[in-house]
């Protein structure tokens, strides 16, 4: 792997990152690009110039997303990237795209292991349902979370229910992987479900906030984590503002939709924005807008091979082998499961 120093510069501004095999972008042609291979290797770097794209003071990574096929909808997949691997401790961000299924369709996850992790399912619209490998059966709609942690190994599936079946139905929403502390992760496998109306929701200045997961602005999610997380959902109204501060190690905002400014940078739509450790940034917007908040603290280390995240390579080669000669447990009432794939990245059907 070679090592890029870039060095940017605009104006006053100057920024300084380290990446790899990465994609740049900058804002228009008064940006001056300075490329230096940290190594004697021979490569190939790639550097986009976008208008509207703008490696500012307080983004460290700009990462656009990878459509994935899950299987009758599509998936905005941010996490993990080629530049970033985690968040504090999100190893994995899907934007589920709006998707709308005709009468007697929709989504058929069929059951899949999870180990070393916990799943956390947020919908804007719609709905699943979810059932695991512990007995749980639980429907979930917007505004409320099921977290489940895997922890020594767990089997789920994730379907539409019978009512969104019978009718045309949409479904929206945000699918992340949270990677379990060393001393966590082989803990007993459990699932919780937070309705809506457990999950702290205030309003101020015309922007709403919804704390899914974690601490913020003084406030504290039910939902029950292994290590300093942040999961924060902002709707903000047109000509409204606010300042997220920089009290986690690694933060990043995610655009659900078009309309943001981070410190007054126009943020495209379907981009993840990692800022810079420890900055407070003022997040704006003239029309109506929405946006996905995750950071934490550093976590270490983590392997990711399909849908089996662990801190040990030796773990992910002993799940494939469970998963391949039915060692791990079953779903009540499901005859149906994935295969171990050979090739995981190129399947069209990828796990939530």
């Amino acid at each position: 792997m070679q090592r890029l120093s870039i060095e940017w510069s605009l104006g006053f501004e100057h920024d300084r990152c380290l990446h790899t095999n990465s994609r740049f972008y900058s804002a228009d042609s008064r940006v001056q690009t300075k490329l230096a291979l940290a190594t004697s290797r021979t490569s190939k770097l790639i550097v986009d110039v976008f208008p509207n794209h703008i490696m500012t003071s307080c983004i460290q990574h700009l990462i656009a997303p990878h459509v994935q096929d899950l299987g009758g909808f599509q998936a905005r997949r941010l996490l993990p990237s080629e530049v970033v691997t985690l968040v504090g401790p999100v190893i994995f961000f899907d934007h589920l795209d709006p998707a709308v299924f005709p009468p007697g369709k929709g989504v058929d996850v069929r059951p899949h292991p999870h180990i070393n992790l916990a799943t956390v399912t947020y919908l804007f619209e719609g709905a699943f349902l979810h059932r695991d490998s512990e007995g749980n059966v639980q429907e979930i709609r917007p505004g409320a979370v099921n977290w489940m942690t895997a922890g020594r190994g767990i089997v789920h599936s994730e379907r539409s229910p019978d009512e969104e079946r019978n009718k045309e139905a949409t479904l929206h929403g945000i699918q992340t992987w949270v990677a379990l502390p060393d001393e966590h992760e082989e803990t007993e496998p459990w699932f919780r479900h937070h309705p809506a109306t457990e999950m702290p929701t205030w309003e101020e200045a015309g922007v709403t906030f919804t704390l899914i997961a974690g601490e913020v602005y003084g406030r504290t999610s039910p939902v029950q984590t292994f290590s300093p997380i942040l999961y924060l959902d902002v709707q903000l109204a047109p000509g409204t503002q606010f300042t997220l501060p920089g009290d986690y190690s690694e933060q990043a905002v995610y655009s659900v939709t078009p309309g943001l400014r981070l410190n007054g940078v126009a943020l495209e739509q379907h981009r993840l924005a990692v800022l810079v450790p420890g900055t407070s940034v003022e997040i704006a917007s003239d029309s109506e807008a929405r946006c996905i908040i995750v950071g934490g603290e550093p976590i270490g280390t983590r392997h990711k091979w399909w849908n089996f995240v662990s801190s040990r390579p030796e773990r992910i080669e002993q799940a494939k082998r469970d998963w391949q000669e039915g060692r791990f447990a079953t779903v009540p009432d499901e005859a149906e499961f994935i295969p171990l794939p050979e090739e995981p990245l190129r399947k069209p059907e990828q796990p939530l």
